[in-house]
Order: structure tokens, then C-alpha cells, then sequence
């Protein structure tokens, strides 16, 4: 019976030490991408990103807790303009707050996460226009911390994150082509 104890944590030791390798070989910083063509003008498109009063018409990430506790200040809108939440699981805590705002075609975004896990990203969206249309990208990056690279051994960061970045695109998409 010892003997199979010894082999079974021989063999889990094995995997564990995997796994962590793997996980060092994983890139130190890692970016999500997700664009879509709009048929609107940029400034529409704009000002609901610019103003986070508007994110709980499109953003994907609003409605996964009915709950959800959001605070607002700095300026109304544009440069300065602070959001928090704090929510379940699916949505934990955190804070964006937009460092730069160029009318109609670009807003960067200190993104902040407290939990479930700490994380600390930019976020940042462009407008692009083109004829009638407008190319919205979504976009964010920033380190990739070590737990976060043992997560990736098991999970597609760019599949999770950018399936709900197309979700939240096709609803600016929809909201803005009414």
C-alpha cells in the first residue's frame, strides 16, 4: 500500500512540475483583439464607450450579476472619468478609469481587476471611419502574471475574453445602427 502511495505522489509531483513548466514558457504579456464594422458614424459610436453611464446598454459584462454595484465619478464623461463595480463571481471588483479620449476615434482605459484575481490592464477602443461604415476594435493588454500563465495551460485567455469583446461589439453594433 505504501508503494502505491509513493507512485501516485511520484506521478502527481510529475504533473504538477509539468504543468509549471509549461506555464514559465507562456509569453509575459498577453493582448485580446476583436473588431466589427458599424454602420454609423464614428461620434455615435463614440459616445457610448466615452461616457460609462452608457456600458450597461452593450457591455457584455454588465448584466452577469443582477446585483451589481457601480460607482461613478471623476468627470461625467471622456478623460477622468471613473467606474467601479464589485459583484459575484462573474463579474468580481474593479475600477476603469479613461486616461485619454480623442474624439470620435480613440479611448484608452486604465483597467484595474481586484477580484477574483488582481490584474492590472489597458483597455482600448478605436474608431475608425470608413465611407459610411466605421471599424470599432476593441482591444486590451497588459501583463501576464505567473497564475494567470499556469490558468492558460488550461484555458484560451484570447477565446474567453474575445468571445464577450464580440459580444459587446455587436451590441454597439445593433444599438447604434437603429
Amino acid at each position: 500500500m505504501f508503494e502505491v502511495i509513493i507512485v501516485i505522489a511520484v506521478i502527481l509531483a510529475i504533473a504538477i512540475a509539468v504543468v509549471l513548466i509549461f506555464a514559465a514558457t507562456k509569453p509575459d504579456r498577453f493582448s485580446v483583439r476583436r473588431e466589427i464594422t458599424v454602420q454609423a458614424p464614428a461620434e455615435k459610436i463614440f459616445r457610448l464607450i466615452n461616457d460609462f453611464h452608457h456600458w450597461v446598454a452593450w457591455s457584455p459584462y454588465e448584466h452577469r450579476d443582477p446585483a451589481l454595484k457601480r460607482t461613478y465619478s471623476g468627470m461625467e464623461s471622456g478623460k477622468g472619468a471613473v467606474y467601479g463595480w464589485e459583484g459575484n463571481n462573474n463579474v468580481g471588483s474593479g475600477r476603469m478609469e479613461i486616461l485619454e479620449s480623442t474624439t470620435p476615434s480613440k479611448i484608452v482605459i486604465k483597467l484595474d481587476f481586484f477580484k477574483p484575481f488582481e490584474g492590472h490592464n489597458t483597455a482600448e477602443f478605436t474608431m475608425l471611419p470608413q465611407g459610411d461604415s466605421t471599424l470599432v476594435t476593441w482591444a486590451m493588454h497588459g501583463p501576464n502574471q505567473f497564475m494567470a500563465k499556469v490558468m492558460q495551460v488550461f484555458m484560451n485567455m484570447d477565446h474567453m475574453i474575445g468571445k464577450d469583446f464580440a459580444e459587446g461589439l455587436a451590441n454597439l453594433k445593433r444599438i447604434t445602427e437603429k
